[in-house]
């Protein structure tokens, strides 16, 4: 295998805290997703990475290096490819990029042609998501619980320092589900927008089918997790879970669970996602864990965050 057809191993370039953050054996079982301490035990792992989407990695790896060089300070994988669980032709490369100093919109244009570039080249992914940001707001107070948690327990690390190192351990609790997902509601205007904008095209309106659904459906587990006392990324388990605690919704997590991985280009199941669904999931969500915390510079509940769906508008 060359050089450019595998993910580079080498701990010079990431670094994993195996201590601190335990790479999880699965989400599934008597543990649910927890170390044998009750912390949420990391996910994925680079050796988990099936053989179809090496290449695809590496060749990210190399272009994110070509485009930041020392201006990086580490970059992630996360989603289904680092877990193992990745479809060829059906997933997408999820990557999650820290700079040293905060990202220019000429670095989010070239992160986005990184992405359309990847996309072309291989057919093995539908798609790539990247988030761009610095080193300072991962690390920030605000974001302890959510950026943070999301990288210490939901990425891999792929090149540069763990930022994992800095963060403590989570436990499924909730604060951890308030400061995750806890802006529901702010986000549902906006995503009306966006199934206006989408119109009757259907090739609009899939991927917004899909990522909504995702976000709901992890929004519905989370508001159950400190109950249940676990973490699980299969969208069919956390609806699962979910029914076990909200048997009168339980139908419809079990149905958005299959549109996130199967989704349909249907404008009548995004207007049930932000006319009813949403908006109560939104209400019991702050009824039972309050709102998410404001960040300084954005007033309202919370601005747009990665939460459990990073891939989600």
């Amino acid at each position: 295998m060359a050089e450019t057809d595998r993910p580079n191993l080498d701990p010079r370039h990431a670094s994993h805290t195996p201590h601190t953050h335990p790479t999880s054996t699965g989400s599934t079982g008597s543990t649910k997703g927890l170390d044998d301490q009750g912390y949420i035990a990391r996910e994925g792992a680079l050796g988990r990475i099936a053989p179809d989407f090496r290449p695809v990695v590496a060749t990210a790896r190399d272009g994110l290096l070509d485009l930041f060089g020392p201006r990086l300070h580490s970059a992630y994988l996360y989603g289904s490819i680092p877990r193992g669980t990745a479809r060829v032709g059906r997933s997408d490369l999820d990557l999650l990029i820290a700079l040293r100093e905060p990202p220019a919109d000429a670095d989010r244009a070239a992160v986005r042609a990184l992405g359309d570039a990847l996309d072309a080249r291989f057919p093995q992914i539908d798609g790539v998501g990247t988030i761009l940001l610095d080193q300072a707001t991962v690390l920030s107070e605000p974001e302890r619980h959510d950026l943070g948690w999301f990288v210490a327990c939901l990425c891999t690390p792929l090149l540069g320092d763990d930022l994992a190192e800095h963060l403590p351990r989570y436990r499924p609790d909730s604060l951890l589900t308030r400061e995750t997902n806890g802006d529901l509601a702010r986000r549902l205007p906006r995503w009306r927008e966006r199934i206006t904008a989408a119109g009757d095209s259907e090739s609009a309106l899939r991927p917004l089918v899909r990522s909504l659904s995702r976000h709901l459906v992890r929004t519905g587990f989370t508001l159950v997790m400190p109950r249940w006392n676990g973490w699980t990324s299969d969208l069919e388990e956390m609806a699962e879970v979910f029914g076990g605690y909200y048997p009168a919704r339980a139908a419809q997590l079990r149905r958005a669970a299959v549109l996130g991985r199967e989704p349909v280009g249907d404008a009548e199941v995004l207007r049930s996602y932000v006319d009813d669904l949403g908006p109560w999931l939104a209400e019991e969500y702050a009824r039972v864990h309050g709102i998410k915390t404001p960040r300084p510079d954005e007033p309202g509940p919370a601005p747009a965050s990665p939460g459990t769906g990073p891939d989600t508008p």
